[in-house]
């Protein structure tokens, strides 16, 4: 899908009199190519501007010169708002066109089983009752989905995975920019899902879409039930999450990371390798690999016992 840069800008309501050029979707600063657009509205990314590849960006005045010369501002004082409005222009056409998949050998769907179009499947791939498979959806070889499950479109799912019954990936990240008025406008969430080799997923888990890129669960990861992973996370290999976990947009897990039930963390943070998050803790900020963490904000699980032990002491004192 492709518009010009001066039919974006007229779409969204920015002064453009240059150039023109086709552009081809929205993208972040450090990874948009020549023909994309991205935005700039916090300034904890100021260092990316002089390195951006970017077509064009959306940027408030004050800080357009500091764009690489190959690069158009496209001057706002709403940035993000903007974007919410380009996102559209680039979203994919949901409709309700169904025809055959690609299936190699060996492959049990059932009759009640509904695609889109440009669906492939691998070898030996099992798909249960009442799933629905979105368009341009690639499914991996043996790999086993339970029935209910809805795979939303450009989903990558690896091959070896097991996704339980009632589980959604690939919808909308949860993102919206906001009106001076206080409306809120949709950002439509462009990118997709990729679940890598050998990861299974729970029943009646949800994983967002990524705005733009990629949200990927990487290979040998379990899921248990009922988890929420937000648009644009990246948990790490093999890492094991148990019941109700949740995981805020843009969060990233290294390898082997352990999260007890009920925990979750906030967005735009790391987890390091081989950490361990006990069950109700939430991380507020990024946590250092190979440590035990528990608490609300969560901290190094010792201190955090020791801190318990304090409060109970105070507390049967003031009891006496």
């Amino acid at each position: 899908m492709t518009h010009t840069l001066s039919q974006i800008a007229q779409k969204i309501g920015v002064e453009y009199h240059g150039k023109d050029i086709d552009i081809t979707g929205l993208h972040t600063l450090s990874e948009a190519t020549s023909s994309q657009i991205s935005f700039f509205n916090d300034k904890k990314y100021i260092s990316k501007l002089s390195q951006t590849e970017a077509a064009a960006v959306l940027i408030d005045a004050q800080y357009a010169d500091l764009l690489p010369e190959t690069t158009i501002a496209l001057i706002t004082d709403e940035p993000h708002l903007k974007l919410a409005l380009a996102s559209k222009l680039f979203a994919h056409q949901i409709t309700t066109k169904t025809e055959a998949p690609t299936a190699k050998e060996g492959c049990d769907i059932d009759a009640s089983v509904r695609c889109g179009v440009g669906v492939h499947i691998g070898e030996n791939v099992t798909i249960m009752a009442g799933c629905y498979i979105g368009d341009h959806v690639t499914i991996g070889s043996n790999t086993l989905i339970h029935p209910n499950v809805t795979l939303y479109h450009h989903t990558k799912i690896g091959s070896g995975c097991i996704i339980h019954s009632g589980s959604v990936i690939g919808s909308d990240g949860y993102g919206f920019a906001h009106t001076r008025a206080g409306e809120h406008i949709k950002i439509y969430q462009n990118g997709n899902v990729i679940i890598q080799d050998e990861v299974e997923i729970g029943a009646n888990c949800t994983i967002d879409r990524a705005v733009f890129g990629s949200t990927i669960i990487k290979k040998g990861t379990k899921l248990d039930n009922l988890i929420q992973i937000g648009h644009n996370c990246e948990v790490g290999e093999h890492s094991l999450f148990a019941s109700q976990v949740g995981l805020a947009g843009s969060t990233t897990t290294g390898r082997n990371v352990v999260m007890g039930g009920q925990s979750a963390s906030a967005g735009h943070l790391h987890i390091g390798d081989f950490s361990t998050i006990a069950g109700k803790s939430g991380v507020t900020k990024s946590l250092e690999g190979r440590k035990t963490y528990a608490g609300f904000p969560a901290i190094d699980h010792r201190l955090w016992l020791k801190m318990q032990a304090k409060i109970s002491g105070l507390l049967k004192r003031k009891s006496l």
